[in-house]
């Protein structure tokens, strides 16, 4: 397994922080276009794929996606989206960038109630209540079913995949976070090992699998050690990352002071021959650091990625 940091497609002051560290794999986002819109065609692709070659480092994932919210609600202008996406896989797959992790979160992605909460030591961490929630209002999407997102993401799969295959492109879906429905009237899905393993069953295939980030299968309420083993065969990426709580309150912690047997998680991806790459996520603010891309810090990052080192060299 090889670690990897999350970098802006621009250059920054990380790229070279995680090239001083040794990390060299980078995961990143879709590149912005000369007329400041994000592109994702052959060019714009290989350009930024060349701008990380010449800083020494390597793409190992695109964690970003085109517009897809019809395609997650069913909305008419979904086969356009699924063009845009099937380009995007194509461009990746030209360029040799193996792995996309996307998500299928109707109408809003990650959610957290608070970018605020104050944890160890005075870092500052993200957090979710969802009795806070209680009286939200609906989205204009209005009421979204399970059933209606399941309908989609299969029809949503059955164009996509065939496209990935001939890419060479593994999709690494990532699981709902926070992974309880419905929140605002709207349905979340991937929120069981057993809603993977149905992901799963929908298209068998090699390519098609997903991003095992442990924060949510942790929130699900999943042991990790027996859901990676479970999902052995389809991990194409990892988040590694830890949780206190449960999926209707929960706080991030720092890696080395959470409910989960990290080394022992180590230990799992190890032991399952897991090649990929897995990036530290939602880090803590620490002091010194401002608190304007909450989870995505340098120090909180530079901390976790010496932990996980840590680990893996203690199972040599």
């Amino acid at each position: 397994m090889r670690f990897a940091l999350f970098q802006r497609p621009e250059p920054h002051e990380m790229w070279q922080l995680g090239a001083q560290l040794g990390v060299t794999e980078a995961v990143t986002g879709i590149p912005t276009g000369p007329d400041g819109k994000r592109a994702w065609d052959f060019l714009s692709m290989l350009r930024m794929k060349q701008r990380f070659a010449d800083a020494g480092l390597n793409i190992a994932v695109i964690e970003s996606a085109p517009p897809m919210d019809a395609i997650k609600l069913g909305l008419p202008e979904r086969d356009a989206e699924i063009d845009a996406v099937c380009e995007l896989l194509i461009s990746m797959g030209a360029v040799g960038i193996p792995v996309w992790c996307y998500n299928f979160m109707a109408v809003f992605g990650w959610l957290r109630t608070s970018f605020t909460t104050v944890g160890r030591g005075g870092a500052i961490v993200t957090s979710y209540d969802h009795e806070l929630m209680a009286h939200a209002p609906l989205t204009p999407a209005g009421e979204v079913s399970e059933e209606r997102l399941w309908d989609n993401f299969a029809y949503f799969l059955e164009r996509v995949l065939p496209v990935a295959e001939k890419a060479g492109v593994k999709l690494a879906l990532h699981p709902d976070d926070p992974p309880i429905s419905p929140i605002r009237g709207v349905g979340r899905i991937m929120t069981s090992v057993e809603a993977f393993q149905r992901v799963l069953a929908l298209a068998p295939s090699p390519y098609n699998g997903l991003t095992f980030c442990q924060g949510s299968f942790t929130t699900m309420g999943a042991h990790i050690p027996t859901a990676i083993r479970t999902l052995k065969d389809h991990i194409h990426f990892v988040h590694f990352r830890d949780i206190r709580g449960n999926a209707k309150r929960f706080v991030e912690t720092f890696h080395d002071e959470g409910p989960t047997n990290m080394l022992e998680a180590m230990r799992c991806y190890k032991e399952i021959g897991f090649s990929g790459v897995m990036r530290p996520d939602h880090v803590p603010t620490l002091t010194g650091d401002a608190n304007d891309t909450p989870g995505y810090t340098t120090r909180g990052r530079l901390y976790a990625i010496g932990y996980m080192r840590g680990l893996a060299e203690s199972l040599q």
